[in-house]
């Protein structure tokens, strides 16, 4: 597996997150299957893997047990500024003084079984505290030894020119699929310009593009889902339009949705890395085939031809969490 830049990391051009494993959708599933799916993503070339604070205790002990074998071998990144009131519960809190960024990272580290992070995100910014602040004090964790990189996730233009002024942004994490190009306007110009690498999450619209839901999915309270407005019975079926692109373009290519919509993601910018989440062998296997997929001559711009036509309605963000993003 090629890999790609980030920051002074060689890493796969996928990355997998961990935070379906046991967060966000209604379902905490058995560690050793979770353990065995992330030692196959290893297995087939995958060396940067995600978790947070924000997902719980669990998803980084699940994490930190299952790299034991190859911790040296990969490149492990988690976040600080967002922790759950509750263990399991959506009621997230926002923090990230100084004081509280150094709690989360011990806590990270010793549920990671590692001695220094290799990138460490602020999960959102903290209207309360100066984004200098924050910079300063990852600098300050760089040159203790505790991080070897630090990035920010789903950050304005201004904050992340103000922290990257301070110590050096290395990674960017934020959504970005065929559904939600916003990205494109001003941040991904910044990233390349800056050598910001952009971690693209999200790249499956959270399942919608593994064509495997139906025009009217219905999903548990628990799950995540339930309060995206893009989710929403009316918007679902209207957006529906997107993934029916999907399933003719995949018939053509003799691939699958989700391997055009991260195929795209890929050929269309060659500085963003994918980060997918799945809790199934038979879809890591699927994703990573993603990276085969060919792109004829003209076939990208007449895929992105049908794509303008295609309006796609509803928020990606309940109003509550849609307020900590682009801060």
């Amino acid at each position: 597996m090629q890999k790609r830049q980030l920051g002074s990391f060689q890493v796969s051009p996928l990355a997998l997150g961990i935070m379906g494993m046991s967060f966000g959708y209604a379902e905490v599933h058995g560690k050793k299957e979770m353990i065995q799916l992330i030692h196959k993503a290893f297995e087939l070339g995958m060396n940067f893997f995600d978790t947070a604070e924000g997902y719980g205790a669990y998803n980084e002990e699940l994490l930190g047990e299952a790299i034991k074998p190859f911790k040296d071998q990969v490149i492990i990144a988690s976040k600080f500024g967002i922790y759950q009131e509750k263990e399991g519960s959506w009621d997230l809190r926002l923090d990230s003084s100084p004081k509280r960024i150094k709690q989360a990272l011990e806590g990270s580290l010793k549920r990671l079984g590692v001695e220094c992070l290799d990138l460490y995100y602020q999960h959102r910014v903290d209207p309360k505290v100066p984004i200098e602040e924050v910079a300063s004090t990852m600098q300050e964790l760089i040159k203790e030894g505790k991080i070897k990189a630090w990035g920010m996730s789903e950050a304005g233009l201004p904050s992340l020119q103000k922290a990257h002024a301070i110590c050096p942004l290395t990674a960017l994490q934020s959504e970005y699929s065929l559904w939600h190009r916003a990205p494109e306007k001003e941040i991904l110009g910044f990233c390349e310009a800056n050598h910001i690498t952009f971690v693209g999450f999200s790249p499956l619209a959270k399942g919608f593009f593994g064509g495997k839901m139906a025009k009217n999915a219905t999903f548990a309270k628990e799950d995540f889902r339930s309060v995206v407005p893009k989710f929403s019975p009316e918007n679902l079926a209207q957006n529906y339009a997107l993934v029916e692109l999907l399933q003719d373009t995949a018939k053509s290519k003799n691939a699958t949705p989700a391997q055009i919509a991260i195929s795209w993601i890929l050929h269309m910018q060659k500085a963003v890395i994918p980060l997918f989440g799945t809790t199934k062998e038979e879809r890591l296997v699927e994703n990573i085939g993603a990276l085969s997929v060919p792109w004829q001559e003209g076939e990208l711009k007449d895929f992105n031809k049908k794509l303008e036509q295609i309006t796609i309605v509803g928020e990606r963000y309940p109003q509550k969490l849609a307020e900590k993003t682009g801060k």
